[in-house]
């Protein structure tokens, strides 16, 4: 018969026994946190946001894109001889400076295009897209000087004005959207998984450098704000009577 000492762990050439129970106690233990664990790190992992490198550019194009319609509404005023706030020239196109031009394209420049060059693909598309950057450079910084004066002169500059917002969505339109149908979608097939996405980080870091952890809603923000200024911001008012 099997003789038990004060800890109620048999005896007499049982020690494998309590090792056993030890060990199957210890197994129970940590079976019953692991849901714990689990949801721990499930929060965790949908408190992060995960942006893919052209999920990011794309969104950049986004803010692009409602600067186009800024100059479109500029434009249509001059056109049509009214009257608006030049000043809402300037903002826009300090926006373009500082986040597309300085910021949005200095990482293509920087991380992409180079990247095709050295795998021999799209290099006559990295080529015009280059040569467009320089372009629109040259083009903003026109725009903002007459985003500084008060108002126009005459006729004559009014339509300088209008050929500068011209020549500017005339190309950035075509530029973007050939850049997201198929410069982005390429990147995939030159870099691994893991450079993917850490070009990602990469964008992140560079933005949050340059603009503070919120720094692309803050661009939305002020593009809000100049829609504001302009009457342009309620979404439904481009949405036709049918």
């Amino acid at each position: 018969m099997k003789t038990f000492n004060n800890n109620q762990f048999p005896v007499n050439g049982s020690d494998n026994n309590r090792r056993a129970f030890l060990k199957n106690g210890i197994a129970l233990g940590l079976v019953a946190t692991i849901p714990s664990i689990g949801l721990i790190t499930s929060c965790k992992e949908e408190g992060e946001e995960e942006v893919s490198p052209a999920e990011d550019l794309m969104r950049e194009h986004g803010v692009l894109n409602r600067i186009l319609l800024i100059y479109d509404t500029c434009k249509l005023h001059l056109v049509n001889n009214e009257q608006f706030d030049l000043a809402v020239l300037n903002n826009s196109a300090q926006i373009i400076r500082i986040f597309i031009e300085d910021y949005h394209e200095k990482l293509e420049e920087d991380y992409l295009f180079p990247r095709f060059e050295k795998a021999n693909l799209l290099t006559d598309l990295v080529q015009v897209l280059r040569s467009q950057h320089n372009a629109g450079r040259i083009l903003t910084d026109q725009i903002i000087q007459f985003g500084k004066i008060k108002s126009l002169a005459d006729a004559n500059e009014s339509q300088k004005l209008i050929k500068l917002l011209e020549d500017f969505n005339g190309m950035y339109r075509p530029h973007e959207s050939r850049e997201d149908t198929v410069l982005f979608p390429a990147i995939r097939k030159i870099v691994s998984k893991n450079e993917y996405f850490a070009l990602g980080e990469d964008f992140e870091h560079k933005e949050h450098e340059l603009f503070g952890e919120d720094g692309f809603d803050t661009m939305v923000e002020r593009v809000a704000t100049i829609e504001k200024q302009l009457g342009i911001y309620d979404l439904s008012q481009f949405t036709p009577k049918l």
